[in-house]
């Protein structure tokens, strides 16, 4: 019989195997952990002491041709806080009657997921002297409250190429998703339109760090380390800033010319300078326009509304790239010289204007804007005269012929798409076609055949034909160097830190528009009679440089007549095209053509006396 002591024996064994196999694990694990493993969870161990945000980077300069700033940044006081200090509800409000920012609005920063844990939040940026002074001097009464100095963009030259040069803001996760900067995050500040979004890689600089020790509980002890932030490089536009305001203060002389003769509904329009040689954007102006500081530390609900509302006129948008026009008569030039490279007509051929035109029968008769009628009138006169009639005779013959020849030519010379422009937001524009026609009336079957009226109404730049202004003076700028296509940029350079170019703008020639030169020296001449004895020779009338241009005046339903007018100079030397169009602004030869003269007069250095010219066409 065994003893209880001997019963226990075999019990003790299988609990001391227990306890060896559970000691054996635990040293396997610690010794996996501390010599396999410890690297990785020192690693961990650091993370959970330290903790890091980025600083970020003053965004570079934007530079006129000439190096002068038209965006620079300045120092501001920007008031900041952990977002830890929202529980503190008596310290906010305290904060909140001190920068005069709402509760409400201090709150929701304090809550914002879009910046990094421990990363201040800016309840309010550009603090003025006092309020800064205050918070420092009574830091106690604001505990974990600074006033930190950072930088903001600004204006020297007020609105000035608002639209040209863009605003910045705060990251969207669209943006975040497809931006190309590989440290982009959340919080940031980049650019939203124009250069400011176009070259924003290059304007952004490179971000700084700030490396911090904090408890148990995440609350920051001490700065372990900093790196400084680069500034961004700076970027030279080809825009002159001397132009640039010629052409602003030019469409604003044009609204109130229109107002003037009665179109008191012209509130909009655009204006485009090219340099026909190398397709360089030497002004590019769109009113209405808007103040970019709106957007600095953010732009107020109130604000974006009125800046999105139809009644202010969308001032957001670029009106030289993002709105199409019905080019009129400004496309008279363009549709002559494919006739002529069609053989469909010469420079001698003549057709009659009596004031109306029945070529499809008299149910479906037209009148020229000239009631009375032009007479025989070959090319040169029907351009300078701006003949409809001549237009109408033109138009039908394309109908007639095959294929669709005439909009093969306008495509050619850049017609109907993009232009390539380093701008974002470009619109293609318009060359109707029969595969347009159908697919847009694809619920209508009634209206979805090309009809020959479709063509003729297209000779005289109506009907579906669609233009931006930028289009337009790219247009005018191959008429004038001989027909090549040159694509429009505003790039000059991006500058190294040295100031010199690390980046430069090279001329990109798309295609050459294939036409011979007899035909191109007679649409030419014809230009050159529009300015002198033609339907803009008020509006040039003493000026000593000779201007090929073409006056325009488009029909819009609903609405009062568009004024345009495109043109390019010297005439016998070309190295500039212009482009202006006014929304409901009357008449292209008496608002139009006297912007561009304006324009023109800074360009040569020609004392500019304000023309009242009298229209005498469409």
């Amino acid at each position: 019989m065994t003893t209880f002591r001997e019963q226990l024996k075999g019990r003790f064994a299988v609990l001391g195997l227990v306890v060896l196999i559970v000691l054996g694990a635990l040293t396997v694990r610690l010794w996996s952990m501390q010599v396999l493993a410890g690297t990785q969870y020192a690693a961990a161990a650091e993370d959970n002491r330290t903790r890091q945000v980025s600083l970020p980077a003053a965004r570079g300069r934007i530079l006129d041709v000439k190096g002068r700033p038209l965006v620079t940044n300045r120092p501001v006081m920007n008031v900041t806080a952990p977002s830890s200090i929202s529980q503190d509800t008596t310290l906010v409000a305290r904060l909140s009657a001190a920068i005069d920012v709402p509760v409400a609005d201090i709150q929701k920063k304090l809550a914002s997921y879009k910046q990094e844990r421990l990363a201040p939040r800016t309840l309010r940026t550009d603090v003025p002297l006092a309020t800064a002074s205050y918070l420092v001097e009574h830091a106690a009464d604001f505990p974990g409250v600074s006033v930190e100095e950072a930088a903001v963009r600004e204006y020297p030259n007020g609105s000035l190429a608002a639209h040209v040069l863009g605003y910045t803001g705060e990251i969207s996760e669209n943006q975040l998703a497809s931006t190309p900067l590989a440290d982009a995050a959340a919080g940031d500040v980049v650019g939203k339109t124009g250069v400011e979004a176009s070259f924003d890689k290059a304007l952004q600089g490179v971000k700084g760090f700030r490396r911090f020790e904090v408890d148990n509980q995440g609350r920051v002890r001490t700065v372990l380390a900093e790196g400084a932030p680069r500034a961004g490089a700076d970027v030279r536009l080809t825009i002159n800033r001397d132009i640039q305001a010629v052409a602003e203060k030019a469409l604003a002389d044009a609204l109130a010319e229109a107002h003037r003769q009665g179109f008191t509904k012209a509130h909009a329009g655009a204006a485009v300078v090219l340099d026909i040689r190398t397709g360089a954007v030497v002004a590019m102006a769109s009113v209405p326009t808007y103040d970019p500081t709106m957007f600095l530390g953010g732009v107020s609900a109130a604000d974006w509304k009125q800046l999105n509302d139809k009644s202010s006129e969308y001032p957001l948008n670029n009106r030289a790239i993002m709105a199409a026009y019905a080019p009129a008569s400004t496309i008279k030039p363009i549709v002559g010289l494919a006739g002529l490279k069609a053989k469909l007509i010469s420079s001698s051929t003549t057709f009659n204007c009596t004031g109306r035109w029945e070529g499809f029968g008299k149910q479906w008769g037209k009148w020229c804007w000239l009631h009375s009628g032009h007479g025989n009138e070959n090319l040169h006169n029907a351009i300078a005269n701006s003949c409809d009639v001549y237009f109408y005779n033109v138009g039908k013959l394309f109908s007639e012929a095959p294929g669709e020849k005439l909009q093969a030519f306008e495509r050619s010379i850049g017609l109907g798409s993009r232009t390539g422009v380093d701008l974002p937001g470009e619109v293609s524009g318009r060359v109707p076609d029969a595969a347009w026609k159908k697919a847009f009336n694809k619920n209508y079957p009634e209206y979805q055949q090309w009809l020959p009226g479709d063509t003729v109404n297209m000779s005289i730049g109506q009907g579906d034909l669609l233009l931006t202004p930028l289009q337009l003076a790219s247009a005018y700028a191959t008429l004038g160097n001989g027909g090549h296509v040159v694509r429009p940029h505003l790039l000059d350079a991006v500058l190294g830190i040295d100031g010199k170019p690390s980046v430069e703008a090279s001329v990109s020639t798309d295609s050459t528009t294939v036409v011979s030169a007899s035909a191109l020296a007679a649409i030419r001449s014809a230009l050159v009679g529009v300015t002198t004895t033609g339907t803009s020779r008020a509006a040039f009338y003493g000026f000593p440089i000779s201007v090929a241009g073409k006056t325009g005046t488009a029909q819009v339903n609903g609405k009062d007549d568009s004024a345009l007018f495109a043109c390019y100079a010297p005439a016998n030397n070309p190295r500039y095209a212009i482009s202006v169009v006014i929304e409901q602004g009357g008449h292209g030869g008496s608002v139009a053509a006297p912007a561009a003269r304006q324009i023109m007069s800074k360009l040569f250095k020609v004392h500019y006396t304000t023309v009242h010219a009298t229209d005498v066409s469409r």
